[in-house]
């Protein structure tokens, strides 16, 4: 009989052995630390899928639209010349062709139909231009505030657990895209308690990475910085071509390669493309800058200051005297196999490098 009641209490005691330790998880995860703790409709919650938000500005050149994006690939023709776009990448083409003349119309006709992908990741199928135009005028405006925080974005994977609280059931939450965390987000209810895993990264619009160790730091992080840049919201394509441009990247631009030849040149509103045809302008290390043409030579010299859109460079050759100024990096650009190096001042000067150096 006594063996008999043992066998008995042996499978009731693992039982009672189990449920024990499964409910201490629970008590575990419950009784996490409140600052890796994140619920549903917190001010935290919401800044965190502002950030992760589908951002419609990027792709302005062609949709002039801030609250949709046109989904990869799709095609353009810009200025007549087609173009598939597969990536963010490839928008750059576009803006090549624009910027070849200042002294046409810059027109951009999308191949329909396409699909597009709203700041909530919606995406539409859209058969023509009047119905595309339905969507782009419930868009905010040039510069308007809008919903979506631009000024920086998560750095992925992200991970942790969520516990519900109703079916007491604890899984593991991975993320690796603004999409997949913001669609957690949208769909977390009251009973879900989220356990997130730091540090967690992000990144500024200027590349700088920050690392947070909680949920205060990442709620006072994304406050303090999310209205701390200019976030491109308005259809000038040209207005940030140089937000991230140094002078070790102009000179490495200038010096990797030889032969130089001046693709555009204006004074004072007057077009001189034709003056230097044929010289080949070399840009040296040490701030000298050689020229060649028709068996001739001159020389002179060239330095910089300052960085991003007030990068100065002063060029001075005594015998060419169209090409001195006091420039200010304009963009640099590279597309198919030439580069243009562009300088302006003001709306009045400007000067253009291009070459076919690899």
């Amino acid at each position: 009989m006594i063996q008999t009641l043992n066998r008995l209490w042996l499978p009731i005691f693992f039982i009672t052995f189990l449920f024990t330790s499964c409910r201490k998880e629970d008590t575990e995860f419950i009784q996490a630390p409140d600052d890796q703790v994140l619920v549903a409709n917190s001010i935290l919650a919401n800044l965190m899928q502002r950030t992760s938000m589908n951002d419609g500005s990027i792709d302005n050149i062609i949709d002039r639209a801030n609250c949709f994006t046109i989904k990869f690939p799709f095609t353009v023709k810009a200025n007549g010349f087609q173009i598939v776009i597969n990536a963010v990448e490839d928008l750059s083409a576009v803006e090549y062709i624009f910027d070849t003349s200042d002294d046409d119309s810059d027109m951009v006709e999308i191949v329909f139909p396409v699909t597009i992908i709203l700041n909530d990741f919606t995406e539409v199928a859209i058969n023509s231009m009047d119905q595309l135009y339905t969507y782009s005028n419930d868009c905010n405006g040039e510069n308007e505030d809008d919903l979506d925080i631009e000024c920086l974005d998560f750095e992925y994977p992200i991970t942790g657990s969520i516990f519900n609280s109703a079916n007491e059931l604890i899984d593991v939450i991975y993320f690796v895209n603004d999409y997949q965390l913001y669609e957690f987000l949208e769909n977390i209810d009251q009973n879900d308690i989220i356990n997130l895993d730091f540090p967690i990264k992000v990144k500024l619009l200027d590349n700088t990475e920050i690392s947070l160790n909680n949920l205060d730091e990442l709620k006072n992080t994304i406050e303090f910085y999310y209205d701390s840049c200019d976030e491109d919201d308005d259809y000038d394509y040209n207005d940030d071509d140089c937000d991230q441009c140094t002078k070790d990247e102009l000179k490495s631009f200038l010096t990797s390669c030889n032969n130089w030849i001046v693709d555009k040149l204006e004074r004072n509103d007057y077009d001189y493309d034709n003056v230097y045809e044929g010289y080949e302008f070399n840009f040296l290390e040490d701030g000298t800058i050689l020229v060649y043409w028709s068996g001739y030579e001159a020389n002179g010299t060239w330095t910089t200051s300052g960085s991003g859109n007030d990068l100065t460079v002063v060029i001075d050759i005594p015998n060419l005297p169209y090409c001195n100024n006091n420039w200010i990096l304009h963009e640099i650009q590279s597309y198919s196999g030439e580069t243009r190096v562009d300088f302006r001042v003001e709306n009045v000067d400007r000067l253009r490098y291009v070459n076919t150096c690899n």
